[in-house]
């Protein structure tokens, strides 16, 4: 007889009392998100139409081409290498936290809330400059049309336009915020990559970079393009199959963006890419017919905004989540009552986004948004790193540990090391310190959060990596036991976990 059998028969002769059991994240509304929608909501975070545009310019201004292309070849395959090992917590369990909850389960508090840490400025960071960046396209084709947009109210005024029609989509549903962003997505793609298939008699006009860490500035702009594939992650408890569609979405997505990235870096080698990246730094005046500029601008606005809209709903859910593990006020955890959605969170991360991107629009670009750029690349290798070796510890744990598992950490997270510490020295060496700084501070956010938990709210401590857990629904009667955990949850356990009945 078959385990299921035994327990169909047991549910129709138990008769004892068993406590009813709700998930922490039910709030949000479980099995509710498709494949393509889950899909959708990681892709669009990586952006994969604007970095086939903007990793052919950093190579042509960089001047590296083939090692350029072998770069971006060698990225593919680490964060491949990484995405393998976060799915090692992915096929197991289901956590609107993400990559915070998984780091709990192998390093424990201090490093989950480090990661935690790592990854919100990773979406935030990406947020405001793709929100910044969506806007100034916006502006191009609003000046094709005739419309100038200058002074510091009317950039104000837009890009609070911008932002509202963002948050609007993302507190409609989580669904219709997926849709969206697959549409704008997929449009975006579908012209970058024609363009680049036919390809132009232009030469590139650049001007070329006296900088002596070109190679590292690409590495960084090719893992940080890859960067986001996790995101799927954080919309585990309301995805339908959460521990199959997850997982092939986190798999999968690495290897997708990597070879649209792997085109889009042949492009540039063989210089098929010329006519988009004149266009895309000089408009017209390079001699670009204007109905490419159009096209371009409405294919980058796309895919900006939808990346923005992207980063700042998979930053909801990370603050959703602290909200419910009480790292953060309980506000954070509140859900509107018809859309099932985080809309204290969501308007949060929407208005740090707006902040961000309006000042960046009315101050102009400037020295401090390339250190914002380098410490969301920096974060986003810490939380990696941190993950990579959560999963092994992990396994360790629970008996399941396997070569290849190590062997990705390891290869995933000494690169990572490597290329941080790299990105470090460049930037001491070059007398430029609010990197290195943030570097710092995010590394050691985790201990000094947990030390303030541990004077002020010791018990928040006992709710951290909360997941989705099976409800009482769920459970054929007599097919399983519930009890109370240390935190004062009634979860699904082992009979012997249990105690005698």
């Amino acid at each position: 007889m078959s385990a299921l059998t035994e327990a169909i028969a047991r549910s129709f002769t138990t008769r004892e009392k068993q406590p009813t059991a709700r998930s922490p994240l039910r709030a949000l509304g479980r099995r509710q998100l498709s494949g393509a929608e889950v899909l959708a909501q990681s892709v669009a975070t990586t952006a994969p139409a604007v970095s086939m545009v903007v990793l052919p310019v950093t190579m042509l201004t960089h001047g590296h081409l083939l090692s350029g292309m072998i770069t971006i070849i060698v990225a593919t395959v680490l964060v491949t290498l990484i995405a393998f090992c976060i799915s090692q917590f992915t096929r197991r369990m289901a956590a609107s936290g993400g990559l915070h909850s998984f780091a709990f389960r192998g390093l424990g508090a201090r490093a989950a809330i480090t990661t935690g840490i790592a990854i919100l400025v990773k979406y935030v960071g990406s947020a405001v400059m793709t929100l910044y960046h969506g806007g100034l396209a916006v502006i191009t084709l609003l000046g094709f049309a005739g419309i100038r947009v200058h002074g510091t109210f009317q950039l104000i005024a837009l890009y609070s336009v911008l932002a509202a029609l963002i948050l609007a989509c993302l507190l409609r549903s989580v669904r219709f915020a997926a849709l969206a962003i697959l549409v704008a997505e997929s449009c975006s793609l579908l012209f970058i990559v024609a363009l680049m298939l036919i390809g132009g008699d232009q030469q590139a006009q650049i001007s070329p970079s006296t900088s002596g860490h070109g190679l590292l500035i690409t590495a960084l702009a090719a893992l940080f393009a890859l960067a986001g594939f996790e995101s799927a992650a954080f919309f585990g408890p309301e995805a339908r199959r959460p521990l199959v569609t997850v997982t092939r979405t986190v798999l999968f997505t690495p290897i997708i963006c990597g070879a649209l990235f792997i085109f889009a870096g042949w492009a540039a080698w063989t210089g098929r890419s010329d006519t988009l990246v004149n266009a895309y730094l000089h408009g017209t005046s390079t001699g670009v017919s204007p109905a490419v500029v159009i096209a371009l601008n409405i294919g980058m606005g796309c895919s900006w905004l939808a990346s923005s809209m992207a980063s700042s709903n998979a930053a909801s859910r990370l603050l959703y989540s602290f909200g419910v593990e009480r790292l953060l006020p309980r506000a954070f955890a509140h859900v509107h009552s018809a859309f099932r959605t985080p809309d204290v969170a969501l308007s949060a991360v929407v208005a740090v986004v707006l902040f961000g991107g309006g000042t960046f629009a009315v101050i102009g670009r400037g020295v401090f948004f390339e250190d914002l750029r380098l410490t969301v690349r920096a974060a986003v290798i810490v939380a990696y790193a941190l993950v990579a070796i959560s999963s092994v510890v992990f396994l360790t744990r629970i008996g399941e540990d396997t070569p290849r598992v190590l062997a990705a950490a390891s290869c995933g997270s000494g690169a990572g090391a490597v290329v941080l510490g790299y990105l470090v020295y460049a930037n001491i060496v070059d007398h430029t310190y609010i990197a290195p700084i943030a570097v710092l501070v995010i590394l050691s956010s985790g201990t000094l959060w947990q030390f303030y938990l541990r004077r002020r709210s010791p018990k928040s401590l006992l709710h951290i990596g909360a997941f989705d857990q099976p409800e009482t629904e769920d459970v054929l009667p007599g097919a399983g036991v519930f009890a109370t955990d240390a935190a004062g949850n009634v979860v699904l356990v082992g009979e012997s976990a249990a105690g005698p009945r």
